[in-house]
């Protein structure tokens, strides 16, 4: 029996460790947030963190995730900086399927864990694995830019 650490709770795992991770999130955990998207981790709807760094899920075993954080969508949010990263996309509108924003918001997240700054070269490096259908790369940007900005005013304020 292995044991994951998924959102800073432990859960028991009792299955092939060659299983994607995704599967057993979705499946198992019944932590459908994440979601299933292309399979060959090209769309990066599928994108959780392993120990803050962005991976794909759908490519992941749980071989690889064990003795590491794995932090979902549904868990972002508990940290600050996933919480700012929430809040841009609701206040500017940035979902419009919303099917990859999940991914998107992961991406945008340990991004900004990594640099507080992000020109939009940054952002457009970081942000290049995850593919929105709806094309709504423009609001994507500007929630990464106001997020941004809200870190900043929170650490000068």
């Amino acid at each position: 029996m292995t044991t994951l650490t998924i959102n800073n709770k432990s859960v028991p795992f009792d299955d092939d460790e060659q299983m994607p991770l995704l599967w057993f999130l979705r499946d198992e955990a019944g932590l459908t947030g994440t979601k299933f998207g292309c399979g060959i981790a090209m769309c990066g709807a599928c994108t959780v963190h392993l120990d803050g760094v962005p991976v794909r899920a759908c490519q992941t075993t749980v071989a690889a995730a064990k003795d590491k954080h794995i932090t979902t969508i549904e868990g972002i949010g508990a940290s600050n900086i996933g919480q700012i990263v929430q809040k841009a996309w609701v206040d500017l509108d940035v979902v419009q399927c919303g099917y990859c924003q999940s991914g998107q918001i992961m991406s945008a997240t340990a991004l900004l864990a990594q640099k507080h700054h992000p020109s939009d070269a940054d952002i457009d490096a970081a942000m290049s694995g995850n593919v929105c259908r709806c094309a709504t790369y423009a609001r994507i940007r500007a929630a990464i830019h106001q997020a941004a900005t809200h870190l900043t005013e929170e650490s000068n304020g």
